[in-house]
């Protein structure tokens, strides 16, 4: 592959690609896929744009993945600052919404977290330099081209991020197990950032100490102690939209 570019895989994956106009190289399909409407569409938009479509019968000799007979070369997914961002959303109208990622390295709760976001309008994803999930072909799969719909700004300083977002009158709240406070007693319709930690770890003291807010989702007693972090993630952000929607 060239430098700089990625390998992406799953038809709702390389027909999001496509709609988010990013630069594809080559495109690789099973020919017995030609019958699906999204595959019909792929081809049509390669052949406008003239890229390279290679067809392929056996893709399992190539790569043993969910790939749904589809492969795809494309550019690097393109990594934003946050301080770019905030403007643009203020500027907008909009009322801010992050996710702020603490050691979160595992690609498919990563994938999962950026395909609920995206489907509930969160703005900005923020991930650090070190300690966290590679943009990759796995991730980006597990995402279902949401990745493509939602900047990921990568930070190397995230307790001088938080301190920049609350200068913007941007509550942030951390979501951990370790507080009292549950999670459907607070006002999310504000301008919100969401910190989620690793379910090893959790959120780290020094990023906890900056928060407005800690606030934990219920559990049943005697269940597990706590949820798998992209589900503790997409339930949060549920509750800000049911607030944001039907109580506003």
């Amino acid at each position: 592959m060239k430098k700089n570019t990625i390998m992406i895989y799953g038809i709702n994956t390389l027909y999001e690609a496509i709609k988010s106009k990013i630069k594809i190289y080559k495109i690789y399909l099973n020919k017995k896929n030609k019958k699906n409407k999204k595959i019909k569409k792929i081809i049509k938009y390669s052949k406008k744009n003239k890229i390279s479509l290679n067809e392929i019968l056996n893709f399992n000799k190539i790569e043993k993945k969910n790939h749904q007979g589809v492969f795809a070369i494309i550019d690097h997914i393109q990594l934003l600052k946050i301080e770019n961002i905030i403007p643009m959303i203020y500027n907008s109208g909009k009322i801010p919404l992050l996710i702020i990622l603490d050691s979160i390295t595992d690609v498919r709760n990563f994938g999962s977290i950026v395909r609920t976001s995206a489907c509930t309008g969160v703005d900005a994803i923020i991930i650090a330099t070190k300690n966290s999930v590679t943009i990759n072909s796995d991730s980006i799969k597990t995402s279902s081209g949401g990745i493509f719909k939602i900047p990921i700004c990568k930070e190397k300083n995230i307790i001088k991020i938080i301190r920049y977002l609350k200068s913007f009158g941007i509550q942030v709240i951390a979501v951990t197990e370790k507080t009292d406070n549950i999670c459907y007693k607070f006002n999310y319709k504000n301008p919100t950032a969401f910190i989620l930690g690793s379910e090893q770890k959790g959120i780290s003291k020094k990023y906890l100490s900056l928060c407005n807010n800690t606030v934990k989702l219920p559990l049943i007693k005697n269940s597990l102690t706590s949820l798998n972090v992209s589900v503790a993630c997409g339930a949060i952000l549920y509750e800000t939209i049911r607030q944001r929607l039907i109580e506003s």
